[in-house]
């Protein structure tokens, strides 16, 4: 909700925007008002049609949180031993292709073809490493409190229908971080958790320990951030969606944060490229880390209670629904 009405903006007119509004250093949602005539004339970013804070009827519909939603449905019809295919099936059922982007929708339509997982995730995909598995971790955390590996595990059983190598790693190690951040207060203890559970070799391994090492010698945000602009060029989509650039902003935002919400999610957002991504995936692991009387009214009055999706027979839920069957999903593994 705090990135999703300036996706795709860049850094030089975010921090414009930002600073423009007042809102700079980032602390509170973007609103209809921030948003002047002059802006309008002056921003290559285009402004309308966008979820303002205090425009919404309820958390808005997005990809992000959909694939969230469907991995609660998954759980629920398939249960925990859900395969690849399971998830592909799910996909097919619950949503039309326009709902899907990237990777995914290249693999909806492999899965359309005929293509099964994990060739499903190869056959004319030049996504398949973007940010796309990396947001859909995140209910697989959430089902495996204190379990880093079983949510890594289901994780990499939904990623490879779509993506492979670095963008399966995304997921898994989103997934891992938030199981972990059930059960642990370190920062440090959590992003090891999902680092734990990729390979050591991989590209993304060595991007989140350089962010992690900079930290810990004492460089600033700035600095971090200057370096995912030197790997990644955010005026391209392949470095703006790509996996690793944004998992460097999600590591960035969870260690500079220091474990306060609000500013971690700030952090992630104004950061840019994937501003609704990383805000999500710093607020996942942080909302399991502190609980949810850490998350003050400002940020869940605009949401009142509900959430809109793009899935068939769904449509807008209750987010006390979601949680009362995350719970059970919970405790489908404690009998």
């Amino acid at each position: 909700m705090l990135g999703k009405p300036i996706e795709g903006i860049r850094t030089k007119e975010l921090s414009k925007l930002l600073r423009e509004s007042g809102n700079q250093p980032m602390r509170r949602y973007i609103r209809s008002d921030d948003i002047t005539p002059q802006m309008l004339d002056t921003f290559t970013f285009s402004f309308g049609n966008r979820c303002y804070a205090d425009v919404v009827p309820c958390a808005p519909a997005d990809d992000d949180t959909n694939y969230t939603v469907m991995a609660s449905f998954l759980i629920e019809k398939y249960g925990r031993d859900f395969t690849s295919a399971d998830v592909a099936q799910m996909w097919l059922d619950s949503q039309p292709k326009g709902a899907y982007c990237t990777a995914e929708r290249v693999a909806f339509c492999n899965f359309v073809k005929g293509y099964l997982p994990p060739d499903s995730a190869v056959y004319q995909n030049p996504y398949r490493e973007w940010i796309g598995a990396q947001i859909r971790g995140d209910y697989f955390g959430y089902i495996n409190p204190g379990d880093p590996a079983e949510a890594a595990r289901m994780a990499w059983r939904d990623a490879r229908i779509s993506h492979i190598k670095n963008g399966i790693y995304g997921e898994m190690f989103a997934a891992a971080m938030i199981a972990q951040a059930a059960v642990s207060r370190d920062i440090h203890t959590i992003l090891y958790a999902g680092l734990g559970e990729i390979p050591s070799t991989s590209r993304l391994y060595e991007a989140v320990l350089y962010v992690i090492r900079a930290f810990d010698e004492g460089r600033t945000m700035t600095d971090c951030l200057k370096e995912v602009h030197r790997r990644f060029d955010e005026y391209t989509a392949h470095g703006w969606c790509h996996t690793i650039s944004n998992a460097m902003i999600v590591t960035a935002a969870l260690l500079y944060g220091q474990g306060d919400f609000g500013k971690s999610i700030c952090l992630a957002v104004e950061s840019g490229f994937d501003t609704d991504c990383n805000g999500a995936t710093v607020g996942s692991v942080l909302g399991m880390r502190n609980g949810q009387q850490a998350i003050g009214p400002d940020w869940t009055k605009p949401l009142h209670g509900a959430l809109d999706t793009s899935i068939f027979s769904v449509g807008r839920i209750s987010i006390d629904e979601l949680v009362d069957q995350t719970i059970k999903h919970i405790n489908l593994s404690n009998p």
